[in-house]
């Protein structure tokens, strides 16, 4: 491309920044927190609350309800159709919600996708409630449900960075009627983490409420809060009053777990190993005070956990898998960095693997994490023991961090990792250690605008030279746009064996933005969001060697109002190829190259019965084309029946040094079905053409307890699967018992 073409792109940008500051400045409708919050009343109760969704005892009916929701989506403020209406109880045990849902449609009016727990919150109707008992306005619990009983549980951290993995303990039913449906709540007092009461006078814990009606995506939150803002900022809170917890007791959650594990590995037919074992372990968790609790596992395994899905990467980055092993979820947003996929310090995956993110499990003896979260501050540590396995050594691994919260919004903390591989024998290995160090923060200068950063370093033994890596980030959202930038350094030497990094030796910038339109006289638009963000690359070690550019442009990305989508974007980029890069085994003439690519999206709506989405990335690769289609349909005529199809299509043409054609199709399919949000079964198989690789997951799970569970687990994994050449079989029974003391 020509340096005009490249200067008319850059003025396209500017434009749109331009054009974002001028939109915000004529008509900007964020609101700031209350001086004063709003105040609602719990109410004590003595009578056995029954959690059937019928809201049937007489405490119920005596209890003050909160029913002045205010609108967010898909306008803000004003009238609202679907009302809702709320009631708090607590005894010395739990406390109680009991909410109903009105809705003109009664059953007809229910979207739900299916039955899984910690669902997909914008495709369902969904009721959520959010509670900061320690009122540090910068951490909350959510609780939300579907009209059908399913669970989700997060934690989430200033409103922005959300732990959708946490699990708590907690029960909810409902009942759908003909005019709208009921939720039934109760939530044990030990599994909220509340500082102690300094006397016997009730205490107030920051709440919030909110609701999305599916069906005309129209959600509503208590009390009011900014559109752009979501339901977890809660400088906006309100204070649920008059609450008397229960005083602080020995609060030990026990989990064991009992497995019998049978795998095997085959090349064609011959038989290369098998494994035929039963194993015995489990998890602690104790609440020494309601600021504290650790927790201790022992023998860990993670064999229910879901399986990574294959991916096709074309790119010069490396790929993130995010974590699937609920140890390590819980309380991960807590680390530096947990909510950047491009530099984490800390990153569990390292962890209970052999020597790579993709590599074999590798037994866990050991494990134990302390956190200790105040109004003030916040304390974390972790410590694991690794086993010694034929691939790998023996280590030991430690995090530990400190977070002090000032002001309203704003922390600034700190964290330091090492690991410490064993000497090995027979693998011929000497100790190795690394360390690293790393300082990080938040800013909330005013309630639009968000401020992070983080510095790292990394001391290695087999490194001669301390790495370096860091982010910056600078954002602001109001109703009517976004604005932000971000930076990236990695230094060549930054080596986390702890974490994760997308590439050494680069420093990135992405600056963009763009408006959010909400157009009056076109009520079939819900929002229409066109703008522009920069991608910039270059080394870290030498600014003037330019690695990677790009200029994502999207004029047309709009959101329906049944909230259906549309998207048309072009790329303009540019690459610096100087190094060995073969993405899929086709070999790149080091080069500079220069080409756009253009996409086309399409979702229908996702919480209908039948569904379906498609994409179309096409254009110039490199010296060659790349055409990419990608198209998924889910079917799910009941809640309790769901399945999903997944296709993804490459065809490559003319590219790399040999000028050579490539075609890649990878199929992917599941199915779950559920007797209720309780008893279910997932299946999913995934086929690739590229490497012909196929591989099944069969899951049953059955919560015959809250938070006790029944797993039985088949997993098949074949290459050349329709001629084996390699396949792992395993299958797994498992079983988990939950008390809480």
């Amino acid at each position: 491309m020509t340096s005009s073409k490249l200067i008319r792109y850059l003025i396209i940008f500017a434009y749109v920044q331009i054009g974002t500051k001028y939109i915000s400045a004529q008509e900007d409708e964020n609101f700031p927190p209350p001086e004063t919050p709003i105040k609602i009343k719990a109410h004590s109760t003595t009578e056995k609350i029954n959690i059937d969704g019928i809201l049937s005892e007489q405490s119920w009916s005596t209890a003050s309800t909160v029913s002045d929701f205010f609108r967010t989506e898909p306008r803000q403020g004003g009238n609202y159709r679907n009302k809702t209406y709320v009631k708090v109880l607590y005894d010395k045990k739990n406390l109680y919600f009991g909410v109903f849902a009105k809705d003109t449609l009664g059953k007809q009016g229910v979207r739900i996708q299916d039955l899984r727990r910690d669902f997909n919150s914008s495709e369902n109707d969904v009721f959520g409630i959010q509670i900061d008992a320690q009122n540090t306005k910068q951490y909350n619990v959510s609780f939300q449900t579907t009209p059908h009983g399913n669970q989700l549980d997060l934690q989430s951290f200033n409103g922005t960075n959300t732990d959708r993995d946490w699990n708590a303990l907690w029960s909810v039913r409902t009942k759908r009627t003909d005019s709208g449906y009921y939720a039934e709540f109760a939530i044990p007092f030990k599994s909220i983490r509340y500082d102690k009461p300094l006397n016997e006078d009730t205490v107030e814990w920051g709440i919030t409420f909110y609701r999305l009606a599916r069906r005309d995506f129209e959600k509503t939150v208590f009390p009011a809060i900014p559109q752009s803002f979501s339901e977890n900022r809660m400088v906006y809170a309100a204070l649920l009053t008059n609450l008397k917890v229960p005083p602080p007791s020995a609060n030990i959650r026990v989990e064991p777990y009992a497995l019998y594990q049978y795998d095997e590995n085959k090349s064609g037919e011959e038989l290369i190993d098998k494994i035929n074992e039963p194993k015995v372990g489990g998890d602690v968790k104790w609440a020494i005070n309601p600021d504290a609790v650790l927790d201790l596992t022992i023998n860990t395994d993670f064999a229910q956990a879901d399986v990574d899905r294959a991916v096709n990467n074309l790119e010069r980055f490396n790929i993130f898998f995010p974590e699937r092993r609920q140890f390590f979820l819980e309380n991960s947003g807590i680390w530096a960095g947990s909510n950047n996929f491009q530099i984490r310090p800390f990153f569990s995956r390292t962890i209970g693997l052999e020597n790579s993110f993709n590599a074999l499990p590798a037994p866990i003896d050991f494990g134990t994490r302390y956190t200790d979260r105040t109004d003030k501050r916040s304390i974390a540590a972790l410590v694991v023991r690794q086993r010694e396995t034929d691939n790998s050594q023996a280590s030991n691994f430690a995090v530990g961090r400190y977070l002090q919260n000032y002001g309203k919004e704003n922390n600034i903390g700190g964290m330091v990792t090492h690991r410490l591989n064993d000497s090995s024998n027979d693998l011929s290995l000497s100790s190795s250690s690394n360390t690293t160090i790393t300082v990080d923060g938040f800013i909330r200068p005013k309630p639009e605008m968000s401020i992070s950063y983080m510095l790292s370093s990394s001391i290695d033994s087999e490194i001669d030279n301390a790495g370096f890596a860091g982010r910056f980030f600078i954002g602001s959202r109001t109703n009517k746009y976004y604005m932000g930038y971000v930076n990236n350094f990695v230094s060549k030497d930054y080596n986390p064996e702890m974490g994760f990094v997308f590439q050494n030796d680069v420093m990135y910038h992405g600056p963009g933005g763009y408006a959010i339109i909400r157009p009056k006289k076109w009520s079939f638009i819900r929002r229409w969001d066109p703008g522009v963000f920069a991608s910039l690359y270059h080394d870290f070690q030498d600014f003037g060697n330019f690695q990677q550019a790009s200029l994502y442009i999207f004029p047309i990305y709009t959101w329906f109002k049944d909230n259906s989508f549309f998207e048309a974007s072009f790329t303009p980029t540019w690459q610096n190829i100087n190094f060995n890069f073969s993405p899929l085994g086709i070999q790149i003439n080091e080069d500079n190259y220069q080409y756009t690519r253009y996409t086309l999206r399409y979702n229908t709506d996702q919480s209908k019965k039948l569904s379906g989405s498609t994409s179309y990335n096409f254009g110039n690769f490199y010296n060659g084309t790349r055409n990419t289609l990608n198209a998924s349909a889910r079917y799910a005529p009941l809640p309790q029946v769901a399945l999903n199809f997944n296709y993804e299509h490459n065809n490559i043409n003319n590219l790399g040094q040999d000028n050579e054609n490539l075609n890649t199709d990878l199929y992917t399919t599941s199915l779950r079905l559920a007797l209720n949000p309780r008893v279910q079964l997932s299946t999913f198989y995934q086929y690739n053409s590229f490497d012909k690789q196929g591989r099944w997951n069969v899951r049953f799970s059955w919560e015959y307890q809250p938070l006790s569970f029944v797993y039985i687990v088949f997993n098949d994994i074949e290459t050349d699967t329709f001629n084996p050449v390699l396949r792992n079989r395993q299958f797994i029974s498992k079983i988990t018992f939950l008390k809480q003391f």
